[in-house]
Parts: structure tokens; C-alpha cells; sequence
């Protein structure tokens, strides 16, 4: 399991803490949703900003990743009480020496699917 995708499962488990083991302490990130872009540097300020989201059932399905180097990619779709898709993200994290995140980014759209449906292998049937 790559560190992104290792991310995503512990923030969508609850375990907030846990999540924040994988940051660098100096972490900066930037989170461009469409209500405007969230920018910060620090766990803390990842974990403040986790932490005032709002209460629902949400998890982040990845569909594809991808990694070169110090980069890991994810794509995937976002969705609440295991079945509405919210929309759809691509997040990027850079890794410093240890294998921690010290940067994040990460694009969020409500209506823009980057994988069309229906051409996800895994989600169709054998022919």
C-alpha cells in the first residue's frame, strides 16, 4: 500500500492522529476545492482543518495510483454513507528522505470524472 493511499484509509477510518504520523511535521498543502483553495503548513494546521470538517460517513475510493520517484499520485472519487459520490479528487504528496509527506495538493471537483463511468475494468462485467 503506497503512503497516499495509506493516508486517505486512516483519515476516512476516523483516526485522525494516525493520519498525521505520515506528515512531516513542516507538511505544507494546499486543497483546491470549489469553494476556493485551503493553504496551510504544519499537522497541526492539516489537523485543525480535518478535524472542523463536517460529520458525515465519508470515505475516498481510489481508483488509480501511480508514483515516480518521491511523488505518489491517487485518483479516485469521494463518497458518503458508502454509496453517494460526492465528487471526484486527484491528490499528489511528495515524500521527503524519511518517507514522510511534506507536501500535499489536492483538487477536488463536484461534477468532473476523470475516469468516464463505466470504463473502470474493475467495474465491469466479464464478456
Amino acid at each position: 500500500m503506497t503512503v497516499i493511499e495509506k493516508y486517505y484509509a486512516t483519515v476516512d477510518s476516523g483516526r485522525l492522529e494516525d493520519a498525521m504520523a505520515l506528515l512531516a511535521a513542516d507538511v505544507e498543502f494546499t486543497m483546491v476545492l470549489p469553494g476556493g483553495e485551503n493553504r496551510g503548513r504544519g499537522r497541526d494546521r492539516m489537523l485543525e482543518y480535518l478535524r472542523n470538517r463536517p460529520p458525515v460517513n465519508r470515505k475516498h475510493v481510489v481508483q488509480r495510483t501511480a508514483g515516480d520517484r518521491d511523488l505518489e499520485f491517487a485518483q479516485g472519487k469521494v463518497t458518503e454513507n458508502d454509496s453517494t459520490t460526492t465528487g471526484f479528487f486527484v491528490g499528489v504528496m511528495h515524500l521527503d528522505g524519511h518517507g514522510l509527506v511534506d507536501r500535499y495538493q489536492v483538487t477536488f471537483s463536484a461534477d468532473f470524472a476523470l475516469i468516464p463511468e463505466g470504463s473502470n475494468p474493475d467495474e465491469q462485467e466479464d464478456r
